[in-house]
């Protein structure tokens, strides 16, 4: 047998949302996702159940606040990359 597939808080919390949003059933949605809609099903449950605390995962704290910065560091580049293209547009439309 395989290893068993992973998913990340994010990643849960980011389907479940997708279902409260979206109009297609939850099968369809969960196919799309690559996933098995009772899965969804007991994400959306345990979403419902502990909000926020939802999804706990097996990181030590270190390992949560690694994957925060790099997220945060990810947003960061988009917005240093926004910028220096506005810059150029800026610069090159003055001229």
């Amino acid at each position: 047998m395989g290893k068993r597939k992973t998913y990340s808080q994010e990643y849960k919390q980011e389907a479940v949302q997708m279902l409260k949003e979206s109009d297609l059933p939850i099968s369809q949605l969960a196919r799309n996702l690559g996933i098995n809609s009772n899965m969804l099903r007991r994400w959306e449950k345990e979403m419902a159940d502990k909000s926020k605390s939802a999804f706990p995962g097996h990181g030590t704290p270190r390992d949560q606040e690694i994957a925060k910065l790099k997220k945060e560091l990810q947003q960061v580049k988009k917005e240093r990359d926004f910028l220096k293209e506005a810059a150029a547009f800026f610069a090159k439309e003055s001229k």
